[in-house]
């Protein structure tokens, strides 16, 4: 017992040490300060603006966006989601061209601001087309670019027969969502056999380390003549490839029987790239093993990418968590080392190398001596990018152990409807955590994901085995008959199992709808069971854009809403409640949300499924309503909910 104590008391501490990391001393989390300043230096456009370098498509673009696609997720700030809509819309015409954008020069680096277009691509956006015809059109150089005679992409055109390990970054990524989005599963293999081939010619047996790039032909002069690698270790090249891995792994499918040889790739290279860690400050040399050597120095772009790589890899159990100290004594590192602040409270990051490549003109012969000899720049976007995303990384990891070991799952049966897909195929959506268009629950799936929890879909009826492993069970708006022409209804059964799976210790949510887009008859049958009736009563109809009709104030003191004060919730059902049941927020006399305890569960109810992305994401609604923040602090509440010890048993089971 003694032992359990004291090792809460160390995670507490531990958890308590990472929050007051990934705040600065302003309270404001550095992944957004560090953004503010992008954005204050680019107002209009990605470019260096000291250098007066035009703005064009390439990808120190693609990886600041990217940066701020996840702080966008983290805040529902809509100022970021229309930062990187405007960047884009710079270079991408009506008909899905790209300016500056020249596709026979087959160069890797151009496809990188294309996971920009197939972010833009899933959401409600009018003339979204534009971005697919675009994504299309980047998708078209990955057809054609040039290969090793083995099948790996040349790094460019002018570079032939070159794979650099840079490449892996700017292709994988994306062509791994496209081929997710889109259903084109058979380049999964090409995917991964990318990775394979390149640690195959790349990595240092010794080491364990990669260089930073091979010439199939050994006719390059930094090649070497036998095996083809160039002579030395870049951390920011090893980084590249080490994100590129965590990323391509958020899209090849679960159930893709090489997923495995992507996992294993990562579980071989942090561990040797963490050896290389200078024990003291904790970041990575510009050239990685030569630590101490005359003339190198920690640099920033690589530590961060390591940072980012390494705490991804461990918050999604590709690597261990024993590696986490190693990252956090990175993050710590780049803080003290890399991180100024000027007159006006902007921060910079410092000491981030120019670039370093291999061949060109003129020649860089991939020396020890080459990669010293290039310039470090302040707030070079090839650093920022990945500092932003390890700051994302480590504010999640500072809060991401309430959710361990839980799944949460949304029910796909009692709502089960269907539209046309990109390719014209049928596929379900409406409350469903993949759907990023208005209409899904991706954004609230992200907030749980965050929170450490899995998040699963249960296609079937609720029965005693197919809600063994749910700790949270999510039931939504059931279809009537003009939304599915064979609706599911909750039957006597259906209500039996899901009242004994939350005396056994269940959490329930029970999201109804108005009485014209929900079937309330068969639903109450399950919500009885908890004392609870949604009422065939509407309340909060919103007229066109009236935002201000749908305002739900909620009082301070609710329990599950600690700092939430007003949300946006239109159209929905109130409530009738007797015990077990209490009613938790309320307005104008009708009760809002309401829960009951039965048994050792809990059961939370709502007339609307008001977390769904269209009044989450920040781009819709007016900021004053709260709605990302209140979705937190209620999945938040239910991930609280599920009884101690019980998530523990279930994951022993699996």
């Amino acid at each position: 017992m003694r032992l359990f104590l004291f090792c809460c008391l160390l995670l507490m501490s531990y958890v308590a040490v990472a929050q007051s990391r990934t705040v600065s001393e302003r309270g404001t989390p550095w992944s957004q300060r560090m953004v503010a300043t992008v954005m204050a230096t680019h107002p209009d456009s990605i470019a260096y603006t000291k250098e007066k370098k035009d703005a064009h498509w390439e990808y120190e673009m693609g990886v600041i966006l990217q940066a701020i696609e996840q702080v966008w997720y983290r805040t529902s700030d809509d100022r970021y989601f229309n930062y990187i809509q405007k960047n884009i819309d710079r270079y991408v015409t009506a008909d899905g061209d790209i300016r500056t954008y020249k596709l026979d020069d087959y160069n890797i680096d151009y496809v990188t601001p294309g996971r920009s277009l197939l972010m833009l691509a899933q959401q409600s956006l009018p003339g979204k087309e534009k971005y697919r015809k675009a994504a299309d059109l980047i998708r078209k150089q990955i057809a054609q670019q040039p290969r090793t005679k083995e099948g790996g992409f040349w790094h460019k055109k002018r570079y032939p027969y070159q794979m650099w390990l840079d490449g892996l970054y700017m292709a994988e990524p994306f062509y791994a969502e496209y081929s997710l989005i889109f259903n084109e599963p058979k380049n999964f293999d090409d995917i991964i056999n990318q990775f394979v081939w390149m640690e195959k010619h790349a990595r240092d047996e010794k080491t364990g380390l990669l260089y930073h790039g091979w010439d199939e032909s050994r006719e390059q002069k930094w090649a070497n003549p036998q095996t083809g690698k160039s002579p030395n270790f870049w951390s920011r090249a090893m980084g590249w490839y080490a994100m590129a891995l965590v990323d391509v792994l958020d899209y090849i499918p679960q159930t893709h029987p090489r997923r495995g040889e992507v996992v294993a790739i990562l579980q071989r290279l942090m561990p040797a790239v963490a050896k290389y860690q200078d024990p003291k400050e904790g970041c990575w040399y510009q050239v990685t093993d030569k630590i101490g050597q005359k003339g190198n120095y920690m640099e920033a772009s690589g530590t961060g990418m390591f940072v980012y790589a390494m705490a991804k890899g461990i918050r999604l159990g590709y690597l261990p968590a024993s590696m986490m100290p190693t990252a956090r004594k990175g993050y710590e590192g780049m803080l003290k080392n890399f991180i100024s602040t000027d007159a006006d409270g902007r921060i910079h990051l410092e000491k981030t190398v120019s670039v370093s490549g291999l061949g060109g003109n003129p020649y860089r012969d991939g020396s020890y001596e080459y990669y010293l000899s290039e310039p470090l720049r302040q707030d070079d976007l090839k650093g920022v990018g990945p500092f932003i995303m390890a700051s994302v990384e480590m504010e999640i990891a500072a809060e991401n152990t309430l959710g361990k070991g839980k799944t949460v799952a949304v029910d796909n049966y009692f709502n089960h409807e269907f539209r046309k897909g990109y390719n014209g195929e049928q596929e379900p959506f409406h409350y469903t955590w993949a759907d990023k268009l208005h209409s899904g629950f991706w954004w609230w799936g992200n907030t749980f994901r965050n929170l450490g929890a899995r998040t699963v879909q249960v296609p079937d009826a609720p029965t005693a085995a197919s809600l063994k492993d749910v700790d949270v069970y999510i039931v939504v708006d059931p279809d009537t008959p003009k939304e599915t022409a064979k609706p599911n209804y909750v039957n006597e059964a259906d209500s039996k199992a899901v009242a004994d799976w939350v005396r056994a210790g269940g959490t329930l949510v029970l999201m109804a709808n108005d009485t014209s887009n929900c079937e309330h008859k068969n639903f109450n049958r399950l919500a009885a069971q908890f004392g609870m009736q949604f009422l065939p009563k509407n309340r909060n109809m919103v007229q066109k854009d009236q935002f201000d009709q749908g305002t739900i104030k909620i009082s301070e003191g609710t329990p599950i809403f600690p700092k939430t004060r007003t949300v946006y919730i239109k159209e929905l059902a109130p409530l009738d409640v007797k015990a077990p049941a209490k009613a938790v927020v309320t307005d104008s006399g009708d009760v809002i949300m309401a829960v009951a305890k039965v048994g050792k569960g809990t059961v939370f109810a709502v007339g609307d499924p008001w977390l769904y992305n269209e009044y989450v994401d920040g781009r819709r609604i007016a900021a004053k309503f709260e709605n990302y923040q209140a979705g937190k602090e209620l999945a938040t509440w239910l991930l609280e909910q599920v009884p101690t010890g019980a998530s523990a048993l279930r994951t022993s089971r699996r």
